[in-house]
Protein backbone atom coordinates (compact mmCIF):
# COMPACT_ATOMS: atom_id res chain seq x y z
CA UNK A 1 0.00 0.00 0.00
CA UNK A 2 1.56 3.27 -0.58
CA UNK A 3 1.62 5.94 1.80
CA UNK A 4 1.25 9.08 -0.96
CA UNK A 5 -0.97 8.99 -3.61
CA UNK A 6 1.10 9.06 -7.58
CA UNK A 7 -1.64 11.87 -8.22
CA UNK A 8 -0.53 13.71 -5.17
CA UNK A 9 1.55 17.32 -5.54
CA UNK A 10 4.51 15.78 -3.50
CA UNK A 11 4.74 12.94 -6.04
CA UNK A 12 4.62 15.32 -8.95
CA UNK A 13 7.70 17.24 -7.26
CA UNK A 14 9.64 14.04 -6.89
CA UNK A 15 9.51 13.54 -10.76
CA UNK A 16 10.54 16.92 -11.43
CA UNK A 17 14.02 17.52 -13.11
CA UNK A 18 17.04 18.31 -11.03
CA UNK A 19 16.57 21.85 -12.14
CA UNK A 20 12.85 22.15 -11.27
CA UNK A 21 13.94 21.07 -7.93
CA UNK A 22 16.99 23.05 -7.19
CA UNK A 23 14.81 26.24 -8.32
CA UNK A 24 12.07 24.66 -5.72
CA UNK A 25 14.53 24.23 -2.93
CA UNK A 26 15.92 27.99 -3.58
CA UNK A 27 12.23 29.67 -3.50
CA UNK A 28 11.04 28.00 0.04
CA UNK A 29 14.67 28.65 1.22
CA UNK A 30 13.76 32.17 0.54
CA UNK A 31 10.04 31.80 1.83
CA UNK A 32 11.50 31.10 5.35
CA UNK A 33 13.94 33.47 5.77
CA UNK A 34 11.20 36.13 4.86
CA UNK A 35 8.98 34.98 7.15
CA UNK A 36 11.75 34.74 9.79
CA UNK A 37 12.26 38.84 9.22
CA UNK A 38 8.39 39.56 8.13
CA UNK A 39 8.08 37.89 12.21
CA UNK A 40 11.38 39.61 13.78
CA UNK A 41 10.25 43.09 12.10
CA UNK A 42 6.35 42.73 13.09
CA UNK A 43 7.31 42.43 17.09
CA UNK A 44 11.03 45.02 16.30
CA UNK A 45 8.97 47.62 14.30
CA UNK A 46 5.80 47.35 15.91
CA UNK A 47 7.43 48.02 19.74
CA UNK A 48 10.00 50.91 17.96
CA UNK A 49 6.03 52.22 17.64
CA UNK A 50 4.48 51.91 20.76
CA UNK A 51 7.94 53.54 22.72
CA UNK A 52 8.27 56.64 20.41
CA UNK A 53 4.32 57.20 20.42
CA UNK A 54 4.33 57.08 24.03
CA UNK A 55 7.81 58.80 24.47
CA UNK A 56 7.00 61.87 22.19
CA UNK A 57 3.33 62.15 24.31
CA UNK A 58 5.23 62.02 27.80
CA UNK A 59 8.27 64.32 26.12
CA UNK A 60 5.30 67.27 25.91
CA UNK A 61 3.31 66.70 28.82
CA UNK A 62 6.52 67.07 31.06
CA UNK A 63 7.07 70.54 32.98
CA UNK A 64 10.55 71.05 31.80
CA UNK A 65 13.85 69.25 29.74
CA UNK A 66 14.71 67.57 32.09
CA UNK A 67 11.74 66.06 33.23
CA UNK A 68 10.75 65.57 29.64
CA UNK A 69 14.12 63.55 29.42
CA UNK A 70 13.35 61.31 32.95
CA UNK A 71 10.19 60.11 31.26
CA UNK A 72 11.56 59.11 28.08
CA UNK A 73 14.94 57.35 29.48
CA UNK A 74 12.22 55.27 31.73
CA UNK A 75 12.66 52.80 28.60
CA UNK A 76 16.33 53.07 28.39
CA UNK A 77 15.83 50.77 24.85
CA UNK A 78 13.61 53.44 23.21
CA UNK A 79 14.47 55.01 20.41
CA UNK A 80 13.94 58.46 21.89
CA UNK A 81 15.49 57.51 25.01
CA UNK A 82 18.91 56.49 22.60
CA UNK A 83 18.23 60.22 20.26
CA UNK A 84 17.94 62.10 23.47
CA UNK A 85 20.85 60.62 25.20
CA UNK A 86 23.11 61.48 21.83
CA UNK A 87 21.98 65.08 21.80
CA UNK A 88 22.16 65.62 25.62
CA UNK A 89 26.13 63.78 25.21
CA UNK A 90 27.34 66.62 22.42
CA UNK A 91 25.19 68.76 24.47
CA UNK A 92 27.46 68.65 27.55
CA UNK A 93 30.55 68.60 25.28
CA UNK A 94 29.91 71.77 24.31
CA UNK A 95 28.77 73.37 27.12
CA UNK A 96 32.40 72.45 28.78
CA UNK A 97 33.96 73.35 25.71
CA UNK A 98 36.82 76.37 26.81
CA UNK A 99 35.62 78.62 24.37
CA UNK A 100 33.41 81.97 24.79
CA UNK A 101 29.54 81.93 25.50
CA UNK A 102 29.01 83.69 22.63
CA UNK A 103 30.39 81.42 20.08
CA UNK A 104 28.80 78.54 22.00
CA UNK A 105 25.72 80.47 21.55
CA UNK A 106 26.24 80.71 18.02
CA UNK A 107 27.53 76.82 17.59
CA UNK A 108 24.80 75.03 20.03
CA UNK A 109 22.14 75.11 17.62
CA UNK A 110 23.63 73.76 14.32
CA UNK A 111 25.38 71.44 16.26
CA UNK A 112 22.29 70.15 18.02
CA UNK A 113 19.98 69.53 14.67
CA UNK A 114 23.13 67.99 13.04
CA UNK A 115 23.53 65.33 16.09
CA UNK A 116 19.85 64.76 16.15
CA UNK A 117 19.42 64.07 12.56
CA UNK A 118 21.96 61.92 12.84
CA UNK A 119 20.45 60.08 15.39
CA UNK A 120 17.02 59.51 13.78
CA UNK A 121 18.80 58.69 10.90
CA UNK A 122 20.69 55.51 12.49
CA UNK A 123 17.96 54.83 14.38
CA UNK A 124 15.97 54.30 11.01
CA UNK A 125 18.58 52.53 9.47
CA UNK A 126 18.72 49.87 12.60
CA UNK A 127 14.68 49.44 12.42
CA UNK A 128 14.92 49.40 8.23
CA UNK A 129 17.56 46.72 8.20
CA UNK A 130 16.88 43.89 6.04
CA UNK A 131 13.46 45.11 5.11
CA UNK A 132 15.34 45.42 1.35
CA UNK A 133 15.55 41.81 1.78
CA UNK A 134 11.66 41.55 1.50
CA UNK A 135 11.22 44.00 -2.06
CA UNK A 136 14.08 41.93 -3.42
CA UNK A 137 12.10 38.69 -2.65
CA UNK A 138 8.66 40.35 -3.98
CA UNK A 139 10.18 41.20 -7.47
CA UNK A 140 12.72 38.11 -8.03
CA UNK A 141 10.36 35.05 -6.77
CA UNK A 142 7.97 34.90 -9.70
CA UNK A 143 10.81 35.62 -12.29
CA UNK A 144 12.67 32.42 -10.72
CA UNK A 145 9.82 30.57 -10.13
CA UNK A 146 9.19 31.74 -13.99
CA UNK A 147 12.49 29.95 -15.13
CA UNK A 148 11.98 26.55 -13.43
CA UNK A 149 8.09 26.90 -15.10
CA UNK A 150 9.90 27.04 -18.40
CA UNK A 151 12.50 24.91 -17.94
CA UNK A 152 9.86 21.98 -16.89
CA UNK A 153 7.97 22.40 -19.96
CA UNK A 154 11.18 22.52 -21.75
CA UNK A 155 11.56 18.98 -20.46
CA UNK A 156 8.21 17.98 -21.18
CA UNK A 157 8.50 19.19 -24.76
CA UNK A 158 11.17 16.90 -25.16
CA UNK A 159 9.98 14.08 -23.33
CA UNK A 160 7.46 14.46 -25.99
CA UNK A 161 9.38 14.48 -29.00
CA UNK A 162 11.41 11.18 -27.63
CA UNK A 163 7.23 9.53 -26.83
CA UNK A 164 6.43 11.10 -30.80
CA UNK A 165 3.07 11.37 -28.67
CA UNK A 166 0.83 14.75 -27.95
CA UNK A 167 -1.86 12.83 -26.40
CA UNK A 168 -2.87 15.30 -22.80
CA UNK A 169 -2.09 12.32 -20.83
CA UNK A 170 1.35 12.42 -21.85
CA UNK A 171 1.65 16.52 -22.17
CA UNK A 172 -0.37 17.31 -18.82
CA UNK A 173 1.75 15.59 -15.87
CA UNK A 174 4.84 17.69 -16.94
CA UNK A 175 3.29 20.87 -17.65
CA UNK A 176 1.63 20.35 -14.11
CA UNK A 177 4.79 19.66 -12.34
CA UNK A 178 6.71 22.41 -13.83
CA UNK A 179 3.48 25.31 -12.74
CA UNK A 180 4.24 24.59 -9.61
CA UNK A 181 7.52 26.47 -9.54
CA UNK A 182 5.19 29.49 -10.51
CA UNK A 183 2.93 28.82 -7.83
CA UNK A 184 5.55 28.75 -5.59
CA UNK A 185 7.41 31.77 -6.74
CA UNK A 186 4.11 34.21 -5.79
CA UNK A 187 3.64 32.69 -2.87
CA UNK A 188 6.93 34.16 -1.91
CA UNK A 189 6.26 36.99 -3.52
CA UNK A 190 2.84 38.18 -2.56
CA UNK A 191 3.69 38.17 1.71
CA UNK A 192 7.09 39.43 0.83
CA UNK A 193 5.25 42.95 -1.24
CA UNK A 194 2.44 42.78 1.44
CA UNK A 195 4.73 42.71 4.52
CA UNK A 196 7.08 45.64 2.71
CA UNK A 197 4.94 47.84 2.53
CA UNK A 198 3.33 47.42 5.73
CA UNK A 199 6.62 48.10 7.23
CA UNK A 200 7.23 50.86 5.36
CA UNK A 201 4.22 52.72 6.50
CA UNK A 202 5.07 51.84 10.15
CA UNK A 203 8.66 53.13 9.39
CA UNK A 204 6.83 56.19 8.33
CA UNK A 205 5.04 56.69 11.56
CA UNK A 206 8.43 56.05 13.89
CA UNK A 207 10.10 58.36 11.84
CA UNK A 208 7.69 61.05 11.96
CA UNK A 209 7.37 60.69 15.69
CA UNK A 210 11.17 60.73 16.60
CA UNK A 211 11.66 64.03 14.05
CA UNK A 212 8.90 65.75 16.49
CA UNK A 213 10.70 64.55 19.37
CA UNK A 214 14.23 65.85 17.92
CA UNK A 215 12.24 69.19 17.12
CA UNK A 216 10.41 69.76 20.42
CA UNK A 217 14.00 68.62 22.18
CA UNK A 218 15.59 71.48 20.72
CA UNK A 219 12.77 73.95 21.13
CA UNK A 220 12.97 73.59 25.04
CA UNK A 221 16.82 73.54 25.45
CA UNK A 222 16.33 77.07 23.71
CA UNK A 223 13.28 78.33 25.68
CA UNK A 224 14.72 76.83 28.83
CA UNK A 225 18.44 76.61 28.74
CA UNK A 226 19.24 80.50 29.98
CA UNK A 227 22.90 80.70 28.19
CA UNK A 228 21.16 78.95 24.65
CA UNK A 229 17.75 80.82 25.10
CA UNK A 230 17.49 85.06 23.76
CA UNK A 231 16.49 85.46 27.45
CA UNK A 232 20.30 84.36 28.55
CA UNK A 233 21.84 86.59 25.60
CA UNK A 234 19.85 89.99 27.11
CA UNK A 235 20.91 89.01 30.87
CA UNK A 236 24.43 88.67 29.36
CA UNK A 237 24.22 92.11 27.66
CA UNK A 238 22.81 94.15 30.87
Amino acid sequence: MDLLPESGIFSMLMQATLMVKLVLLFLVSMSIWCWSIIIFKILLINKAKRQVVDGYEAFLQAEDLSAGLHAVNRDPQSPLAIIGSMAVREFRKLETAEIDRERKRFLVKDTLRRILRQAVSAEMKRLSSSISILATSASSAPFIGLFGTVWGIMHSFHSIGQAQSAALATVAPGISEALIATAIGLGVAIPASIAYNFFLGMLAVVETEMVNFAGAFLNRVEREVSWVSARGQRRDND
